[in-house]
Order: C-alpha cells, then sequence, then structure tokens
C-alpha cells in the first residue's frame, strides 16, 4: 500500500505509522511513502529505500542508513534529524537555493566541517550512488531478490482475484450504482436536462392531433426524440472515461476481469436509464397525444430506452479506445452526426443511395430501425383528415407506405428486437476492444521502447570525437585582429 503521510501531522503520522507497523508485524508487507519524517516516525521503519533521479542510493535497514552515510564521507551532524539529513545530501533543490542567495548576496557562507558544504548535491549524488553499488548493502539486496525470486508459491504465482466471478460482478454493480448516485453529474443532470427538453417537445407538439399537417409533425417529433434527445447521452463521456480509469489500475492489480466489469457496468446503469427514459418519455408522449394505447405507450418508452442504452453502449465502446475527452466526444458526436442521416427522415429510405449508405450504413444506425419501430407504433391504425376537407380520410398504413417508405410488412417489435440485439454487439464490441488493448498495448509499447533504445545505441556508436581545436570553428575576428597587428 501507498501511505499519504505526506498531509498529515506529526502526532497523527507517528500514530499511523506505529498501525502500519503492526499490520507488518502480521505477515504483511507494508510499503510507505514519506516526505521528511520526524525523528521518532523514521525509528518505526524497518528498511528504507533512497531514489534519487531513478538510481538507488540506499537500500537496507532503516537504523544502518547512518553508518552508510558516515562511511560513505556524508556523515550526520549531531543536531541534525537523520532524516532530514539524508534527503540533504540527495536532494539537489537545496544548490539552487543557496545559488539564489549566493547571487543576491542574502547569504553568508561560513567556514565549516558540513562535507555538504564544499561540494555540490549532484557530486554527492554520484558519490554515494558508487559507494553503494559496491557495497555491501546492494549485495546483500541481490542475494535477497535472488532468494525471493525462487520462492514458489501463491504469492508469487498468483492467477488473479480470490473472489468467485458473482461475488466480482455484484461487489462491482453495488460499488458502481452508489458511486452514479451520488454523481450529480453522472445521470441526475441528464434526468434534469431530458425532462425538460421532453417538456419543451411536449408544449411545441403539444395535442398534435390527427389534421393534415400533423402527420408530418408526428414524423418530426419522432426524429427528434430519437435523434437528438439520445444524442444528448454523450454527455456521460467524461465519466465513462473516469470508470475506464479506475477500471485499468485494478485490473492491473488482478482484482477482477473484464468480463465481470462489463456486466456490472450494465446492470448498474440500467435503473437510471430506465428512470430517465420512462420519466420524460411518458412527459413526451401524453403532452402530445401520440397513439392511445398502454401497448403503443410501453412500446414508445422500450424504444427510447433501447436508443439511448446503445448510445451510452457506443460511448463506452469509444472511452475503452479513446482516453481523451474531447476526442471522444467528437468521435462519439461524428458517428451518432452520419446515423442520423441515414435513418430515414432526412433522405427518405428509398432514396438513400444504395452504395455505402443504404447498405449497410442505414441498417447499422440505430435511428434508422428505432424510427421505422416509432412510425408504425404511431401511425398504424389512425385516420388523418384530408388536406380538402372534402377528401377522403387518409389511413395511416397508407402514409407509412407511401410518405415515409417504411416497410409495412415487418413488425415494429422486429424493429425493437434488433435494437435490444444491438445493445449487445455494443457491449461485446465494448469487451473485445478492452481485451485487444490488454494485449496489443503492451505489445506496441514494448516496441516503441526496443526502436528508441536501438536508435540511442545506433547514435552512440555514430558520435565522432574530435580533438578540441578541430571542434571549434576559426574566428573571423581573430584573424582580422592579427593582420591589423602586422
Amino acid at each position: 500500500m501507498v501511505s499519504v503521510l505526506d498531509f498529515v501531522v506529526s502526532a497523527s503520522a507517528f500514530f499511523v505509522t506505529q498501525t502500519l507497523r503492526g499490520l507488518s508485524r502480521d505477515g504483511r508487507t507494508v510499503i510507505a511513502s514519506i516526505h521528511q519524517p520526524s525523528s521518532e516516525v523514521f525509528e518505526l521503519f524497518d528498511r528504507l529505500y533512497l531514489l534519487s533521479g531513478g538510481k538507488t542510493v540506499y537500500f537496507g535497514q532503516a537504523s544502518e542508513a547512518y553508518e552508510f552515510f558516515a562511511q560513505a564521507g556524508f556523515p550526520c551532524p549531531a543536531l541534525r534529524n537523520p532524516s532530514d539529513h539524508f534527503l540533504r545530501c540527495i536532494n539537489s533543490d537545496f544548490d539552487k537555493v543557496k545559488a539564489t542567495l549566493k547571487g543576491s548576496m542574502k547569504l553568508r557562507f561560513e567556514r565549516t566541517d558540513d562535507p555538504l558544504e564544499r561540494i555540490t548535491t549532484a557530486e554527492a549524488i554520484r558519490t554515494l550512488i558508487d559507494f553503494y553499488s559496491s557495497s555491501q548493502y546492494n549485495y546483500a539486496a541481490k542475494e535477497r531478490v535472488e532468494e525471493i525470486s525462487k520462492v514458489k508459491g501463491t504469492v508469487l504465482h498468483s492467477g488473479g482475484s480470490q473472489a468467485s466471478f458473482l461475488m466480482q460482478a455484484f461487489t462491482l454493480t453495488k460499488r458502481s450504482f452508489v458511486n452514479m448516485s451520488r454523481d450529480f453529474g453522472y445521470y441526475w443532470l441528464r434526468l434534469v436536462i431530458y425532462i425538460v427538453v421532453t417538456v419543451c417537445i411536449g408544449t411545441i407538439y403539444l395535442d398534435v392531433g390527427t389534421g393534415y399537417n400533423s402527420i408530418l409533425a408526428r414524423g418530426s417529433c419522432a426524429s427528434f426524440v430519437f435523434g437528438f434527445v439520445t444524442f444528448m447521452s454523450i454527455g456521460g463521456f467524461p465519466s465513462f472515461v473516469e470508470d475506464m480509469k479506475v477500471f485499468q489500475r485494478e485490473r492491473m492489480n488482478g482484482h477482477y476481469g473484464v468480463t465481470a466489469f462489463v456486466i456490472s457496468n450494465t446492470l448498474s446503469a440500467m435503473p437510471f436509464l430506465i428512470m430517465i427514459t420512462f420519466l420524460s418519455g411518458t412527459i413526451c408522449y401524453f403532452m402530445v397525444h401520440l397513439h392511445p394505447g398502454f401497448i403503443h405507450y410501453l412500446f414508445f418508452v422500450l424504444c427510447l430506452y433501447a436508443s439511448v442504452t446503445v448510445v451510452e453502449s457506443l460511448m463506452m465502446a469509444i472511452a475503452s479506445v479513446v482516453p481523451n475527452f474531447l476526442m471522444g466526444i467528437i468521435i462519439g458526436a461524428g458517428i451518432q452526426g452520419i446515423f442520423m442521416l441515414v435513418s430515414g427522415y432526412f433522405r427518405l429510405p428509398k432514396d438513400i443511395p444504395k452504395p455505402v449508405w443504404r447498405y449497410p450504413m442505414s441498417y447499422i444506425s440505430f435511428h434508422f430501425w428505432a424510427l421505422q419501430g416509432q412510425y408504425q407504433n404511431d401511425l398504424r391504425g389512425l385516420v388523418f383528415d384530408n388536406q380538402t376537407p372534402d377528401g377522403p380520410k387518409i389511413p395511416g398504413e397508407y402514409i407509412l407506405e407511401y410518405v415515409f417508405q417504411i416497410d409495412v410488412n415487418r413488425s415494429k417489435w422486429v424493429n425493437l428486437s434488433v435494437l435490444f440485439s444491438m445493445i449487445i454487439i455494443y457491449r461485446m464490441i465494448f469487451f473485445i476492444t478492452i481485451k485487444i488493448n490488454e494485449d496489443v498495448t503492451p505489445w506496441v509499447r514494448g516496441y516503441i521502447a526496443r526502436r528508441r533504445i536501438q536508435q540511442k545505441k545506433n547514435g552512440n556508436q555514430n558520435k565522432i570525437v574530435t580533438p578540441d581545436r578541430l571542434a571549434k570553428s576559426p574566428s573571423l575576428r581573430t584573424y582580422v585582429a592579427g593582420t591589423s597587428k602586422r
């Protein structure tokens, strides 16, 4: 574990360190990072690991560090805290402060026996590193590492979390649900925005009726609800990115698997999405006075829920690949914009160019299936007024087939089932992208690191060492001065 002892007072630090020391006596290994501990706190540590610029300065018993620094030529003064002395020897910030004070003539240097006053910290660090590399402490540490690496057991060869799959999924679902409920920006703010937007839609299309002008009004209302209202789900992308960061850290530690994470993320978000879509969908449905009947109302809210969930699944798949907030939102908005273009409202289905856009893009677009189902759900069974008062009534089936070019032979429930299957497909894509990132990303990073190391080696080999006189370019000023003397 990593202890945040930098931010607590000395008494609290002593209590926390004493508690950690008690835990370590029960067979646990405690790794603590602490800055400038008091002498009482420092004495509680068993081993000390000092780093400077990524290089080991000392690794061994904390009680023997005092003797190590003395042997290296940097003994601790009598009235100085040992931990402060160690940091003074390996922290180059002190040189910057001294140089600043010396330059401003605010520091008067007096003769002292402290070797750190006669050399720079960089020189002290090099001396300590060289002394440690040839000391008994370094050899003892290497021998200990070799002994540990030869030990075989469940600790060194652990297969990950010891919890069962059901326990992992249950714990992750519970934690995600609590986090989502506490974060106002995750779903609660979106609920407020959805309600406000659907109230606006309801007031604009209030009691749309069955007049001739209501035909296109019903089509545009459905297009806005299943196009732009569902589009607002990309607002949760920053939260998705944060979830992915937490998952990557915990996944590296082997706490749970990818399948448990995907399932828990889906289940924890389900209650919030149902609440959002049913509340906003109910407001819109009854204010606009869409096709009456409970089955028609149920289909409308289910279709809205499926569309919003598809967008959530799409954005989660993008978050697993693109960790940047802005880039992810732009990519998600671009994909949904293309899907809306081929949904069958801005350009009728039979008028969409067949290569690429109609086949397969329109069938990949979830907007296409949502509008196909909602048009049938709303218009089938209704009768609309003609443009002229004396004209015959226009049945909804005629409008579906010849105005909106809907395939009336395909049931609206088929369209809804396609939407729910898209949820599963996008979640599977989410799962696959995570697995690919786990396998491909380390290989790519290793390949890049190997290339850089190879380039550095080649660069060092191609360097030509020239004498000092040859490395200097001739000076025209020196030549002119020499000729003038003559």
